[in-house]
Order: C-alpha cells, then sequence, then structure tokens
C-alpha cells in the first residue's frame, strides 16, 4: 500500500496551551487513534514531527515512522516539502492532517481503493458527503517535484491546484473528510454533537 505522511508538526497554537493531538477520544491520544486507523487501512505511516516533540511518546509501540522536521517551524509548506521528500518511492503517496477526529480506516480505505486504479487520475481526495474537498490525499508520484518546490509558507494546494481536471474526489460519509478541531470550543461542539445521538468520547479535558 502507500506510504501516508501524517502532518503532526503543528503547534496547536489556537488551544490555548492544550495539544490538541493529545487528547484522548474514547481513551486514545487523537493522534496516536489517527495513526492506528491509518495501519488498519494499509497504509506505511510517516508522521511529520517538530524535533524532540514530545508527541512522539504518543506513537510508542506502533510501526510508523517518526519524521523530525527541522523545518517545520518555517509553515505547513516546509513540513510538506521535507515529509514528502523523505517518503519511500512508490507510485502513490498519500497526506493527511493528525487532526481529523471522525476519519477512520473504512473511510481511509475508501479512498486508498480509488487510488489503486489506472485511470489517467493523479489525484484522489476524500470529500465530505456534499463533495467539499478534504484527506486524505493520495498522489501520483508524478506530483513529488510539486511538493519540492514549495516554499515555507505556502501549503498543500499550492501542489494540487493545477491538478483539478486529473482529480478525483471520493465522498466519504458526513464531515469525516473535512472536519478538523482546532480550537476548545471546536472541541466542545463536536462532542456536543455527538452526545446528541447518544454517544459520549469523552474528549477530556476539554468541557462543554
Amino acid at each position: 500500500m502507500f506510504p501516508l505522511l501524517i502532518l503532526a508538526a503543528g503547534a496547536s497554537s489556537r488551544m490555548r496551551g492544550l495539544d490538541k493531538l493529545a487528547i484522548e477520544i474514547d481513551g486514545v491520544p487523537l493522534l496516536r487513534a489517527r495513526v492506528l486507523a491509518a495501519m488498519a487501512a494499509g497504509a506505511r505511516v510517516h508522521v511529520a514531527l517538530r524535533p524532540g516533540d514530545p508527541r512522539a511518546a504518543l506513537l510508542d509501540g506502533l510501526d510508523a515512522v517518526r519524521l523530525e522536521i527541522a523545518a517545520s517551524e518555517a509553515g505547513m509548506g516546509a513540513t510538506l516539502r521535507e515529509g514528502v521528500a523523505r517518503l519511500p518511492r512508490a507510485r502513490r503517496f498519500a497526506l493527511m492532517p493528525a487532526d481529523l477526529p471522525d476519519l477512520d480506516a473504512a473511510a481511509i480505505a475508501r479512498v486508498f481503493d480509488a487510488a489503486a486504479r489506472e485511470d489517467g487520475t493523479l489525484i484522489w481526495r476524500g470529500a465530505s458527503a456534499s463533495g467539499r474537498p478534504g484527506h486524505p490525499v493520495v498522489c501520483d508520484a508524478a506530483l513529488r517535484p510539486r511538493f519540492a518546490a514549495l516554499s515555507a509558507s505556502s501549503g498543500g494546494r499550492a501542489a494540487l491546484a493545477p491538478y483539478a481536471r486529473q482529480t478525483r474526489l471520493v465522498r466519504l460519509p458526513g464531515l469525516a473528510a473535512t472536519r478538523d478541531l482546532d480550537t476548545p470550543e471546536d472541541w466542545a461542539a463536536w462532542r456536543s454533537q455527538k452526545v446528541a445521538k447518544g454517544y459520549d468520547p469523552s474528549p477530556s479535558p476539554i468541557k462543554d
């Protein structure tokens, strides 16, 4: 299966002192849960981290490659540029952020299955049920030079934008592909929605 770069080098700067990737859902830290989901979908997981990041401990015991990206403080573009460069060579490679709480193994596998086909597509991208582009993103190896040319301040869109006509959206349930949790308010709203449906993920220490 494809090598997958999980982006976990951000600083959680909008969480007011909390690390969103260490918050537990069903007793498992968010970062670890997303790595486990990707591995269950068949990915060869590589995790982009800041040098010396304590988040690395969340991966203990997992068969995931930890990539310390020294340039990560310069911006997302730097993390993508260096992270993709360090992925093993393969006909496809995949990307996804670590903060999508509803992106489970089945959803990731649906995008991977679509990318296994040879039909002239260069990008396969998870999307919300309504069709809004999200994650994971699987890219043909032909896009590696685009990522190698990213500036530190640019994001993945700069690499993907020229290939809109060669992109296939794979619709996933609800907002699994697009809902990230960047603030305490995001976490509280997400938990409230789950509780309203009869399920309490208990993402302590975030409170309503």
